[in-house]
């Protein structure tokens, strides 16, 4: 990989290829005309469309390469450029502490500035009629629709709940609104972790709910397991991808696989997911039925909601299904 230092005077096709030929561009001009640049770099490598899911993708991981080819140099969290905003706070909540120079891509940096506008305002959630405040690096809940579901099902009387997956917190927020007396909320990574104690302790119910770093689940059982995984099984391009994407359906079939064995007898599973996956052709209905059969579970009810989200696509649909323990008259759904 070749690194060259460029300024205002590189033009977007032969920064283009200079970029396919392999190399690296440090940005040594005007922010602002760097911003311009990485615009009319996007608008030559527009955004996947049309094609098989396949084709898409690598139409999007040649975009991701390019895009991020563009690099700032950020020194203790300052960009030492003309017209370049002040970043410090947004680099420190993305990247901890300053620790002298880095080389950041510029549409990276960009989402840094737009991650800390986002925790200042936060989403507004109708279930909770309040805000949530998403950290960087974790997926906010522009979608609210899912949470509506979960807002919305009959509540079982759970003495406790587990929310899987918990992402900013704004599930097991729901649940203990709901009068769950006590709720265990799981996330493997850390900035997760650390975005849904903020949103908790924001919201007054963190004593009512207890978040753990862990892959999937706590330790003991719930009356109440909820789960909204990734709902793409494909291996994701982008740290946010993390929240769609689940290569090989991991969590999602790790989830269903062992969630038998962490529920309380008589207590149901809520797991929360679209079907989109099932209009690309990754995953089909019978495939999913399938799996909680084969995990000893049973359907005891739906409720589904198209989506509202201006991204929603292929008439997809978002449903929670309720599962309980094989046994009993089950729910009849059709593959």
């Amino acid at each position: 990989m070749t690194v060259i230092t460029v300024n205002d005077t590189l033009s977007a096709d032969r920064a283009l290829r200079l970029i396919d030929r392999g190399s690296t561009l440090v940005w040594d001009g005007d922010f602002q005309n760097a911003k311009q640049l990485l615009a009319a770099l996007g608008r030559r490598v527009p955004a996947a469309a049309g094609g098989s899911f396949q084709e898409q993708r690598r139409r999007q991981a040649r975009r991701a390469r390019v895009l991020n080819s563009l690099l700032i140099a950020t020194h203790d969290h300052t960009i030492r450029l003309r017209r370049a905003p002040d970043v410090r706070q947004a680099c420190l909540e993305a990247y901890g502490p300053a620790d002298g120079e880095r080389l950041v891509p510029l549409r990276e940096l960009l989402g840094v500035i737009g991650a800390h506008q986002l925790r200042l305002e936060g989403v507004q959630v109708p279930a909770l009629g309040a805000r949530i405040h998403p950290h960087y690096g974790v997926f906010a809940p522009t979608r609210s629709e899912y949470v509506d579901l979960v807002g919305d099902c009959p509540l079982p009387h759970p003495a406790v709940a587990f929310d899987i997956g918990t992402g900013t917190g704004v599930l097991a927020a729901v649940l203990a609104r709901r009068g769950v007396p006590r709720v265990v909320a799981t996330d493997n990574s850390v900035r997760a972790v650390e975005c849904a104690r903020d949103n908790l302790r924001r919201l007054g119910v963190q004593g009512r709910v207890t978040v753990v770093e862990t892959d999937l689940f706590p330790p003991g059982r719930a009356d109440l397991v909820v789960c909204n995984p990734p709902w793409i099984p494909a291996r994701p391009i982008t740290p946010l991808d993390h929240a769609v994407y689940d290569e090989d359906g991991r969590m999602l079939h790790g989830f269903i696989g062992q969630v038998r064995d962490h529920l309380n007898p008589g207590g149901e599973v809520w797991l929360v997911l679209s079907d989109l996956a099932e209009h690309l052709g990754l995953r089909s209905r019978a495939e999913l039925l399938d799996g909680f059969r084969s995990a000893g579970l049973r359907v005891a009810g739906r409720s589904d909601v198209v989506p509202r989200h201006r991204r929603a696509r292929h008439n997809e649909v978002t449903s929670l299904w309720r599962l309980c323990p094989s046994g009993g008259s089950p729910f009849v759904e059709r593959a």
